[in-house]
This record gives C-alpha cells, sequence and structure tokens, in this order.
C-alpha cells in the first residue's frame, strides 16, 4: 500500500493545477508574425531583384507566366528532393556541415522564386504601364495576405513553387 501512496505523491507533484508560468501563444500572434514576415520578405527581396537584376527578374517572370504549371512542377519536385537530401544528409554527423548551407542556399533561392513568382501575379492584376513600385507593393500584400489565411499558406506553397521552379530551371538546365 505505501507504494502506491508514493506513486500518488509523486504524479501529484508533477502534475500541479498552476505550475507558475504563464505562456500565451494564440494562433492569431502567430498568423500575424508570419504574414508580416512574409510581406517583409517578398518587399526586401523583390526591391533588391528589380534594383539589381530587372532584366533576370522580368525573363524569370515571363517564365512563370509562359508555363505556370512546369514552373510548379519543377519547382514542387525538386523542392521535395532538397528536402530528401537535406534530412538524408542530416543522419550523418559529416553530412550536416553540408545540409546546413545547403538549406540555407535553398531557403534564399526559394525567396528569390517567391518574390519573382508574386511579382509576375502583381504585374498581372496592376498592369505594366504602372511603376515597379506599385507593383511591388501588390505583390508584398498578396504574399502577406495568404500567409495571413491558414488556406492561404498552401496557394502561398504553390506561389513559391512556380518560382523556384523558374529560378531553378533556368540554372539546371
Amino acid at each position: 500500500m505505501s507504494g502506491l501512496e508514493n506513486a500518488t505523491l509523486a504524479v501529484a507533484g508533477i502534475a500541479q493545477a498552476d505550475p507558475g508560468v504563464n505562456v500565451d501563444i494564440g494562433a492569431t500572434g502567430g498568423l500575424l508574425g508570419g504574414a508580416i514576415g512574409a510581406f517583409l520578405t517578398t518587399l526586401v527581396v523583390g526591391a533588391i531583384l528589380i534594383a539589381i537584376v530587372p532584366e533576370y527578374t522580368d525573363r524569370m517572370m515571363g517564365d512563370v507566366l509562359e508555363d505556370p504549371v512546369g514552373t510548379f512542377a519543377y519547382g514542387i519536385v525538386s523542392l521535395i528532393a532538397i528536402v530528401l537530401v537535406i534530412l538524408l544528409l542530416f543522419i550523418t554527423i559529416i553530412g550536416a556541415i553540408v545540409a546546413i548551407p545547403l538549406a540555407l542556399a535553398a531557403y534564399l533561392i526559394w525567396a528569390v522564386g517567391a518574390a519573382i513568382a508574386y511579382l509576375a501575379i502583381a504585374d498581372r492584376l496592376v498592369g505594366r504601364n504602372d511603376e515597379w513600385f506599385k507593383r511591388l507593393l501588390v505583390a508584398a500584400a498578396l504574399s502577406g495576405a495568404l500567409a495571413l489565411t491558414g488556406v492561404g499558406g498552401i496557394l502561398a506553397i504553390c506561389i513559391g513553387a512556380a518560382g523556384f521552379g523558374a529560378v531553378l530551371r533556368e540554372y539546371l538546365e
């Protein structure tokens, strides 16, 4: 009987009703933070692309608009392959040294591709007659708005995959 009493005291000590730590993590804070991050990433990366390589940006936007299904398929297959390679590299200790730079490179290429895809969509929505600044703001707002909604995240991945595929296809083919 005494063994059962000790177990009861141990469980009661572990499962306190009020542990004294009050952490409030809500779904809205995570969604809002993600939306702000998506907005700023698209805005900054898009501005850098437009300022430094406007011809490349126009060419990649054209590729995304001409063949959205092909660039999406290329991007999603490439993304799955890169994630699998990174996971396999992390299994080995030596491979982690290669996996971390590979993951960073993939993230940067994803950011460039997603910004290009959002700029291509904004180009269709706003029109080519308007300045880059207006198209850039529409692209960033679209990215942030999709990240703000839970279901829009799936569409944001599809848009990012199309841009990612366009950028990778340019270099790998």
